[in-house]
């Protein structure tokens, strides 16, 4: 009777097989079953990530129009974050705050510095593109902020996922749009505000997501509701193109990615490479 061993010689071929060798056939060992709501829910991520690139767009669009004043967005941009850090510590009851360890004064410092910092370098950034055309200057934002949707972290771990990597890409784009503003403090509001929207408004995001999941999509929806909302008042086109893409990332994805699981069909047999799950370790010592 034919055995499964090497040490053995037997009247075989080498790559015979007897029929026992599909018994241990299995299929979508490791395949994950979705439900469509939790999907749903997961796609909010690039929701949100979508509506913060679209409000940064239409902000900067009223600036250089004239429609909105840099001390007007500063100051919604200040009550806001406040907002924002009270509701960071009260969403966990400050216990990530307790865990890191890091005080409010060290917030409030890192605050001022980095708003000393843009301040005094916002006539350099207000000049640093005066030699590159505008077309250019609008072509490198979009691929830029482009950048920024694809290497944004929403959860999965992928190695094209990069925060650091994204949050560059962003704050690149803020420097090229500020750059075409009109004066210094344009420019100054704006990449303060770049730095609110794509770095902290995710953090928050992130926690709401994890402690209060019903409040994390209702926050959603509102967002993205102003975003359209914003978006509309410059183009109704450009509202109706950005709310279909809300659509489809957010029902018709999610149903896909249903459907085309019931396509799958992986298969795990003996011919599968060995897997050693005893431990060896006593052999190294």
């Amino acid at each position: 009777r034919w055995q499964k061993v090497l040490y053995e010689r037997q009247p075989f071929p080498d790559n015979y097989v007897d029929q026992r060798f599909l018994e241990e056939l299995r299929k979508n060992v490791h395949a994950r079953r979705y439900r469509y709501w939790a999907v749903v829910f997961q796609s909010g991520a690039v929701v949100q990530q979508l509506c913060s690139v679209c409000v940064f767009v239409v902000t900067w669009w009223y600036m250089d129009a004239g429609m909105l004043s840099p001390q007007g967005l500063f100051g919604a941009a200040l009550v806001s974050s406040l907002l924002g850090y009270v509701l960071f510590d009260a969403v966990d009851g400050g216990a990530g705050r307790r865990e890191s360890r890091r005080t409010r004064w060290a917030d409030l410092k890192s605050t001022l510095v980095f708003a000393a910092f843009t301040y005094g370098f916002s006539p350099v950034l207000k000049t640093l593109t005066e030699s590159i055309s505008t077309d250019t200057i609008y072509a490198m934002s979009a691929l830029m902020l482009l950048g920024h949707l694809i290497f944004f972290d929403y959860g999965a771990n992928a190695a094209i996922v990069s925060s650091t990597l994204s949050l560059n890409m962003a704050l690149f784009a803020s420097v090229c749009l500020a750059s075409r503003l009109p004066r210094s403090l344009h420019a100054f509001v704006m990449v303060t505000f770049a730095m609110q929207i794509f770095a902290l408004w995710p953090m928050l995001q992130k926690k709401m997501k994890a402690q209060t999941p019903w409040c994390y999509v209702g926050v959603t929806v509102l967002f993205a509701l102003a975003a359209l909302a914003a978006l509309a008042t410059i183009s109704s086109v450009g509202a109706v193109l950005f709310v279909s893409l809300l659509l489809a990332i957010s029902c018709l994805c999610p149903y896909c990615l249903i459907r085309l699981q019931l396509l799958k069909d992986n298969i795990h047999g003996p011919w599968d490479e060995a897997e050693i799950k005893e431990d060896l370790s006593r052999f190294l010592m």
